[in-house]
């Protein structure tokens, strides 16, 4: 092959791939863009705000966590993560006892007169339900912090292989038509008729021929 025809070829392939990128980029941008508004939003609407700075219910040391927040309203994922584990869990544990909604609920059912129970049981699902919720939006927007990383890299990468497309297109225009790809080169001995005889290379002193005689 000839190598005018291999350098276009690996150019067009790398542009075609840096197209590729791009337009992965954009969508993984889009999608950064979309999981973190919709993350904002949901959270926003549902006007949760951490306790004060001070306030005696993040004091203890299992709220330490929740500090760094404090007097913010929740509206990111980070946010809703902490939330859901140091603060919602913390008193759920408390409430339950350690034991889950599924627990409780198992043995307010083996008693259903004790009215206790059943209120605690209730308390843990509804508690849980809000920690599931906080969390699956922790979830989505680390996806969307994912995805923006993921574009940058994207775009990285297309322009990287424009560079190499361009660069592979000058070279492409500068080397010889006639060039191949795998040159032969040829032996380093010198073919016999053009190597100098015995009795020149002895007159010229050469110990391998006075070796040889």
């Amino acid at each position: 092959m000839k190598r005018r025809t291999f350098d276009i070829l690996a150019a067009v392939g790398g542009l075609f791939l840096a197209v590729t990128l791009i337009v992965s980029g954009v969508l993984l941008a889009w999608a950064h863009n979309f999981i973190g508004n919709e993350v904002h939003t949901q959270l926003a609407a549902q006007k949760i705000y951490f306790p004060p700075a001070g306030s005696a219910a993040i004091k203890a040391p299992e709220f330490a966590a929740m500090r760094q927040y404090a007097g913010q309203q929740l509206t990111t994922g980070a946010q809703a993560e902490t939330y859901a584990d140091h603060f919602i869990a913390n008193h759920l544990i408390k409430i339950g006892g350690g034991k889950t909604y599924a627990q409780v609920s198992a043995e307010a059912l083996a008693s259903p007169g004790n009215t206790k129970l059943a209120a605690t049981a209730a308390t843990l699902f509804q508690g849980e339900t809000l920690r599931g919720l906080l969390l699956n939006a922790y979830a989505f927007a680390t996806m969307g912090t994912i995805a923006g990383i993921a574009a940058i890299a994207a775009f990285i990468a297309a322009a990287v292989m424009l560079i190499l497309s361009g660069l592979g297109l000058i070279h492409a225009r500068r080397v010889s038509p006639a060039a191949d790809i795998l040159t032969r080169h040829s032996s380093l001995r010198p073919p016999r008729s053009s190597r100098p005889s015995r009795s020149r290379r002895l007159a010229a002193g050469d110990p391998l021929a006075r070796e040889h005689t």
